[in-house]
């Protein structure tokens, strides 16, 4: 690892070829498409896995980290943990302060950050392809080598409190937090991935530095890189990334599969946060389905058709019709083993019980007669482009391939992926949507209601 008087302000002044080959590992060639591009993995000694996709045509390169660690693997005592130890890799290493690390990215132009999620972490970085080996050392120095101290962690213990303070100053953003308590309870998926005020402030600095140590090891990491980069060039880099800890018969942490919930209802029937808003945020919403049903797809435009879009069930009824909101729609979210289905609106508080009315029957149409052949045909279509368009650029690719290793176990070549959604019929949307649609809901309020007002909301 490079010192701050040696380290280049480039990825030019950084030879790989120049370094030791990469440990033998085993490599895959998952895809090649019409265009020339590659997707290869591979398998390094100590569990680390590399994945690349090449994508000719572009000049520049967006690199992941990925660590399968989140707020999912938290004990209460710990919550928040994942998401502040985010905040503090980024406040120096044994090699580079962190003013040092954020400008050696901005004199390459290249943008650095990290995000924490329920069942994993990803730090990434998007450059000119001829800065990778820069990137990769900056991430990978402080994914393996953060110093976490206790002065760092007390200043960033400031600025985490600040974000739970902002969300809280965020109705929409709040809802979500709150439908996931009343969804899912007083369990790791229930609680919010900042944590509390109370978790954040009890933690210590052996709290979060012993769970980054206990954590980040490689067997749960998956390094991803799409753009202009070689598959070939990319093991070398991480391999003076990551040095020693490549070595050993350890093997790639089992795929979580989350064989341990049993999730059949809501904990509870609502969730209320009491806010003198001019404009109450409501999500209704029951237990979905976890990621790798394979009946995911059909639900996937089931969702698109009901409240993906401006032609949507919710938003032509709800919307255009009555005027009754400004933003009416779904989402699915999925899990290891578990899932979710939500209908979010925001609206007049003297208008929440028919938007609930509305919402409610539409599900309840939609359950009991399914979608037509035009909508079946649409919520493809919407999914098809979506995706597509999406994959545009290097970012998503990258994050693509991150979460098709850690949540998947499988990378998935995009035509293949078309021609699943376009199998999905209107037989199989009905038989999801008899499902999903009728199971047991529940309901989180952000606004000026009371507790005793919920009991006609859900009525």
């Amino acid at each position: 690892m490079t010192t701050p008087d040696s380290r280049p302000t480039s990825g030019a002044g950084v030879d790989a070829t120049a370094s030791a080959p990469a440990p033998a590992g085993v490599t895959e060639v998952l895809d090649v498409d019409e265009f020339g591009g590659r997707v290869e993995r591979t398998e390094l000694p100590g569990g680390l896995r590399v994945l690349t996709e090449t994508m000719p045509g572009v000049l520049s390169a967006t690199l992941g980290i990925w660590v399968g660690v989140g707020s999912r693997d938290e004990s209460p005592h710990l919550a928040g943990s994942s998401h502040f130890l985010e905040h503090l890799l980024f406040k120096g290493t044994r090699s580079r302060t962190a003013l040092e690390i954020a400008t050696a990215m901005d004199a390459v132009g290249g943008e650095m950050n990290a995000f924490t999620a329920k069942e994993h972490t990803c730090y990434y970085a998007n450059v000119l392809a001829s800065d990778l080996p820069l990137a990769v050392t900056l991430l990978g120095d402080l994914v393996t080598d953060a110093l976490n101290t206790a002065p760092d962690l007390e200043s960033e213990r400031t600025v985490v409190l600040e974000e739970i303070a902002m969300r809280d100053d965020e109705p929409g953003d709040a809802v979500h937090d709150l439908h996931a308590e009343t969804l899912f309870g007083d369990t790791p998926l229930g609680r919010s991935v900042l944590g509390t005020v109370d978790s954040i402030e009890s933690l210590s600095r052996d709290d979060v530095d012993g769970w980054y140590r206990q954590r980040y090891a490689a067997p749960s990491i998956v390094v991803a890189a799409a753009g202009r980069v070689d598959h070939q060039q990319v093991l070398d880099l991480v391999t003076l990334a990551f040095g020693d800890r490549l070595a050993g018969p350890a093997r790639p942490n089992p795929l979580r599969r989350g064989e341990e919930v049993v999730l059949t209802a809501p904990a509870r029937p609502t969730g209320l946060i009491h806010r003198k808003t001019e404009q109450t945020h409501l999500l209704l919403g029951s237990i979905g389905m976890g990621r790798l049903d394979d009946r995911r797809y059909a639900a996937a435009v089931l969702d698109a058709a009901v409240g993906g879009g401006m032609s949507s069930r919710l938003f032509q009824e709800v919307r255009e019709k009555r005027g009754l909101v400004y933003s009416v729609g779904s989402a699915l979210t999925h899990y290891a083993g578990t899932g979710s289905f939500s209908v979010y609106a925001g609206c007049s508080p003297k208008r929440v019980p028919e938007v609930l009315r509305l919402v409610r029957a539409e599900l309840a149409a939609v359950a009991e007669a399914g979608l037509t052949a035009e909508e079946v045909a649409r919520g493809r279509g919407q999914l098809k482009g979506g995706m597509v368009l999406g994959l545009e650029d290097t970012g998503s690719r990258m994050s693509r391939l991150g979460k098709s290793e850690l949540s998947y176990g499988e990378y998935l070549p995009v035509r293949e992926v078309l021609d699943r959604l376009d199998a999905v019929d209107t037989e199989q949307v009905r038989t999801v949507a008899a499902d999903l649609l009728t199971r047991e809901t529940c309901l989180a309020v952000v606004g000026p209601y009371r507790d005793r007002d919920l009991d006609r909301l859900t009525a």
